[in-house]
């Protein structure tokens, strides 16, 4: 997946939705970017029609494929006339964008979401609806991503880790990084090396980007901290690349 793809499905997902005989869309897609295809797709259309992604952990020539039901399954919940945003529908579950992630490199249940993520299950071809639809709050819309996608702001995930300094953040300020976002421990904490780093970017300019490694929870900022940058929320280090990036892109 790149940029220029976003581009053509984006804009491909729009005329579609624009349709009036089309009541939702359905979009395969590769497990291992699926979730930010989603979460690129939501921030920036907000639809009020169904758009649901869904995928294979196996492939056609298996015995026990998972593909066709997955088709199956994303189709009866495009289907509904309840449904609207982008969802994912994968092994009988039903995400929204903003939590979804590949937690397993192998399994057919490979997908997972914290903190009240799960939408909805299909079961035996009915959906139950557990949660409630995305869509609160309007897109960007599609003319945020008119430039064309080589010219795309670069922005760059670091990870924070024992021993973590500033040379990584040094090393993109060299090459002209727009923005960085941090894959930071726990709460949003950074050794002392990459923090006085991540200064340096944000005093040049650079929009710099707090979020977590942990696999749930999100990083709430001290009501007393003096950082010049902003935290990621519940968002995963890559989806808040996503949303600094369409960010920056409207500059």
């Amino acid at each position: 997946m790149d940029f220029a793809t976003w581009q053509r499905l984006a804009r491909a997902v729009e005329r579609h939705l624009a349709r009036p005989e089309v009541q939702g869309l359905v979009i395969t897609h590769g497990t291992d970017t699926l979730e930010e295809t989603a979460f690129f797709l939501q921030r920036l259309l907000a639809p009020t029609k169904p758009v649901v992604l869904t995928a294979a952990m196996r492939p056609a020539t298996a015995l026990l494929a998972d593909g066709p039901q997955n088709m199956l399954d994303a189709v009866r919940v495009a289907s509904l006339p309840s449904a609207r945003g982008v969802v994912t529908v994968l092994a009988g579950k039903v995400y929204g964008p903003e939590q979804i992630r590949k937690v397993h490199s192998y399994r057919l249940d490979a997908f997972a979401s914290s903190d009240g993520g799960q939408l909805a299950l299909v079961e035996e071809g009915v959906v139950r609806l557990t949660g409630a639809w995305p869509g609160d709050g309007a897109g960007l819309g599609i003319s945020r991503i008119d430039r064309p996608a080589e010219r795309w702001p670069r922005v760059q995930i670091v990870w924070n880790h024992v021993g973590a300094d500033g040379s990584m953040v040094d090393a993109l300020l060299a090459q002209g990084v727009d923005g960085i976002v941090v894959a930071a421990t726990g709460n949003g904490t950074v050794s002392a090396g990459l923090e006085a780093a991540l200064r340096r970017a944000s005093e040049q300019g650079v929009a710099v980007v707090i979020g977590t490694r942990c696999d749930s929870g999100a990083v709430i900022a001290a009501p007393n901290t003096q950082a010049p940058w902003r935290t990621a929320g519940a968002l995963s280090p890559v989806k808040a690349r996503i949303d600094l990036l369409l960010a920056l892109l409207g500059n």
